[in-house]
C-alpha cells in the first residue's frame, strides 16, 4: 500500500516506498500483477487433472502397471495386424482378429465379472495376467522360431483376449476398495487418460519396431511391460468377497447380475446412454471414404482416426472440475449431448483440420463421459455385485463402437456419408436428452456418499 502523504509515521522510508512516494497508485499495478498470476496459478491447479489417488500405494502401482502393460498390448496389435497380413496377403485373415478378440471379450467378460465377485480379487487378477502373459510369450516364441502359422497367431489371440476380459472387470472393481469413494472419479480419469496415451503411443511405437526390429523385437518388449503390470497385481492386499462368502461362479451368478442392473435405473441408463453414444454417433467406419472424397488423401484417415484420442488425453489432463461435480446423471447426459454436437458438426466441416478439432472436442466429451459412467458404476452398485455390472461394462465398452460401425457403414450405403455421419451426431443428442427427460432418478443422481470401504493397510 503507498504510504499516506499526511501520515506522521516515523518509519524510513525503503527504496521502494520512497519511489512510490511520487505515485500514490505506484504499488497497485504489482498488486494487482500477484493477484491475477495467483488466480491463474489457482485456475490451472484446478484445472489440471487430480492426481491424488497416486497418494495410495496401491492404486499407484496398479496405475503404473495399467499404463505401461496396455502400451504393450497395444503394440502387439498392430504387430499382429501386420504379421497376419505379410503372413497371407489377405484382409479378409485380418478382419478376422476382430472376432477373435471380441467373442472372447463378451463371452469372458460377463464370466469374468462373476468369478470376481465370488472369489479374492488380488488372486483372480494375477492369475488373469499370467494367462494374458502366456499368450503374449506364445506369440514372441512363435516369432522366434518363425512358425509363421496363422491358426496359432488366431489361437494365441484368442487366449490373450480371454485374459485380458477377465482382468479387465477385475481391475474395474478393486479401484473403490483401494482409494477413499471421493477420489474414484479422479483414479477413473487417471485410468482411462493413461488408457488413450497407451492407445495413441502403442500404435505408433509398433511402428517403429516392427519397421527397424520386426515381430519377435515388438512381441518381446510387450512381455517386458506387461511384467510391470503382473507386478503391481501381486503387490495388491488381499481383496476377498466383503460378505467373506466365497461361492462357486456360472451362469446363475451372471442372471443374478443381469436381473439387478435391470432393477436399477439409474444403472441401466448409465450402459443405455453409452449404447447411444457409440452406436448411433460413432463415425469411424466413415473416415476412409471421407479422407478421400473431401480431404484429398488416404493421409487423412490418420488425423481422423487419431483427433478422438488427442482430445481424450487433452481433457484428461484438464480434467480437475471432474471431481467436483454432484450432479452426475445431469452432466452424463450433457457431456454426451455434446459428443453427439461435436460429431455432427465435424461431419460438414470442410477443412481437414476443423474436422480434427470438432472431433477432439467430442474425444474430450467421450473421456468425461466414461469417467462419470465408470464411476456411476462403481459408488453406485454394492461391492458384492461390481464385478458382473463391470463385466457389462466391459462388453458394452468393446461392443459399442463396433456397434458404431455397422450403423455408419449401413446408413452410408443408403443416404450417403455426410448424412449418415452428421445424422448420427444429431440422433445421438437427441435421443440421450429424450431418455434423460424420460428417467428423472438418473438425471437427478448426485454423487454418491458411502464412506470408502475398509481395507488391510497396503503391504
Amino acid at each position: 500500500m503507498s504510504p499516506d502523504p499526511d501520515s506522521s509515521s516515523t518509519e524510513p522510508l525503503t527504496d521502494d516506498a520512497a519511489s512510490s512516494s511520487f505515485s500514490p497508485d505506484a504499488g497497485a499495478p504489482k498488486a494487482e500483477r500477484r493477484s491475477w498470476s495467483g488466480r491463474a496459478g489457482g485456475l490451472v491447479r484446478r484445472a489440471a487433472i487430480d492426481t491424488r489417488p497416486l497418494q495410495h500405494p496401491a492404486y499407484r502401482r496398479l496405475w503404473i502397471g495399467q499404463a505401461v502393460s496396455f502400451t504393450g498390448f497395444q503394440l502387439t496389435s498392430v504387430a499382429i495386424s501386420v504379421q497376419v497380413y505379410e503372413l497371407t496377403k489377405s484382409s479378409l485373415w485380418v478382419g478376422l482378429l476382430g472376432p477373435a478378440n471380441l467373442v472372447p471379450l463378451i463371452v469372458f467378460g460377463l464370466w469374468g465379472g462373476a468369478v470376481a465377485d465370488m472369489m479374492d480379487r488380488r488372486r483372480l487378477l494375477i492369475i488373469a495376467s499370467v494367462v494374458t502373459w502366456v499368450a503374449t510369450l506364445g506369440l514372441l516364441a512363435q516369432a522366434l522360431l518363425h512358425v509363421d502359422s496363422v491358426s496359432l497367431i488366431i489361437g494365441l489371440v484368442v487366449i490373450q483376449a480371454i485374459g485380458f476380459a477377465v482382468s479387465s472387470p477385475t481391475r474395474g472393481a478393486v479401484v473403490p476398495r483401494l482409494v477413499p469413494v471421493v477420489l474414484v472419479p479422479a483414479a477413473n480419469t487417471l485410468n482411462f487418460t493413461a488408457s488413450q496415451m497407451a492407445t495413441f503411443i502403442g500404435p505408433l511405437l509398433a511402428g517403429v519396431v516392427v519397421g527397424h526390429g520386426g515381430y519377435a523385437v515388438a512381441y518381446g518388449i510387450d512381455a517386458v511391460l506387461f511384467t510391470v503390470g503382473l507386478y503391481a497385481s501381486v503387490r495388491l492386499p488381499a481383496l476377498p468377497p466383503i460378505g467373506g462368502e466365497i461361492r462357486r461362479p456360472g451362469l446363475r451368478s451372471v442372471t443374478e447380475g443381469l436381473r439387478f442392473l435391470l432393477t436399477r435405473p439409474v444403472l441401466m441408463m448409465s450402459f443405455v446412454i453409452d449404447i447411444i453414444a457409440m452406436g448411433v454417433a460413432m463415425p469411424r467406419a466413415l473416415f476412409p471414404e471421407v479422407a478421400v472424397t473431401r480431404f484429398g488423401g488416404e493421409e487423412a484417415v490418420g488425423w481422423l482416426v487419431a483427433a478422438i484420442a488427442i482430445g481424450s488425453m487433452v481433457g484428461g489432463l484438464l480434467s480437475g472440475w471432474i471431481g467436483r461435480i454432484q450432479r452426475q446423471g445431469l452432466a452424463l447426459i450433457t457431456v454426451i449431448a455434446v459428443w453427439g454436437l461435436a460429431v455432427a458438426a465435424s461431419g460438414l466441416a470442410g477443412s481437414l483440420w476443423l474436422a480434427v478439432l470438432l472431433l477432439a472436442v467430442g474425444g474430450a466429451a467421450d473421456l468425461v463421459s466414461s469417467v462419470f459412467r465408470q464411476t456411476i458404476l462403481q459408488t453406485y452398485a454394492p461391492d458384492e455385485m461390481r464385478g458382473r455390472l463391470q463385466g457389462v461394462f466391459t462388453v458394452v465398452v468393446a461392443g459399442g463402437p463396433r456397434l458404431g460401425d455397422l450403423r455408419a457403414g449401413v446408413t452410408a450405403s443408403v443416404v450417403g456419408t455426410t448424412a449418415a455421419w452428421t445424422g448420427g451426431g444429431l440422433a445421438c443428442t437427441v435421443l440421450v436428452i429424450l431418455f434423460g427427460l424420460a428417467v428423472p432418478s438418473f438425471r437427478r443422481y448426485t454423487a454418491a456418499t458411502r464412506g470408502p470401504v475398509e481395507e488391510r493397510p497396503d503391504p
